[in-house]
């Protein structure tokens, strides 16, 4: 199944990608993300609790950043396995500076299986664009407590992440 849009950060490219490829701020970004430790080979393992409808599980897998080119553009490959199927995806980020804005264009493949995919591709496609929405509205909160942290000279606080936070977040823009 195929995920493609874009969406607008506000906050310059540097700042964005700095988040977007952060561990700290991925394992509080990710929708359902658990844990999210460093592996040896650069990518990361990771706890996911995630589901489709009525079938919901937790999924142990990985998440590797690869083709990277700082701060315009990396593909990211998810591989996660549970007792409801499997989740497989592969997606590239391209980040544009526009102004005080960054639009992150984004394209994707992502395959489910096992009973997960008993759900239909519908269902998979439209929770697919919700935690996508979730991801980029908690990366959008972030960005706009850093730059408030830079601009009144203090230190950063990382916004409160959480599905209801991040739904309102997501209505909002």
């Amino acid at each position: 199944m195929k995920v493609e849009g874009n969406y607008t950060i506000d906050g310059p490219r540097t700042s964005v990608w700095q988040l977007m490829t952060s561990p700290d701020v991925l394992r509080r970004c990710v929708p359902g993300c658990e844990s999210l430790e460093e592996g040896e080979d650069g990518s990361y393992k990771m706890i996911l609790k995630a589901g489709v409808g009525s079938i919901k599980g937790i999924f142990n897998g990985t998440i590797r950043l690869d083709e990277m080119r700082e701060p315009e553009h990396y593909k990211m490959i998810v591989d996660g396995k549970g007792s409801a199927g499997f989740v497989r995806g592969e997606g590239t980020l391209d980040l544009i500076e526009q102004g005080e804005e960054t639009v992150v264009n984004y394209l994707g493949d992502v395959s489910v299986g096992g009973t997960l995919a008993s759900v239909g591709q519908r269902m998979v496609q439209s929770t697919s664009k919700m935690m996508i929405g979730q991801f980029f509205a908690a990366i959008g909160a972030e960005a706009k407590a850093r730059t408030k942290a830079e601009e009144n000279n203090e230190p950063f606080e990382p916004p409160k992440q959480g599905f209801i936070r991040n739904t309102i977040r997501q209505i909002k823009k």
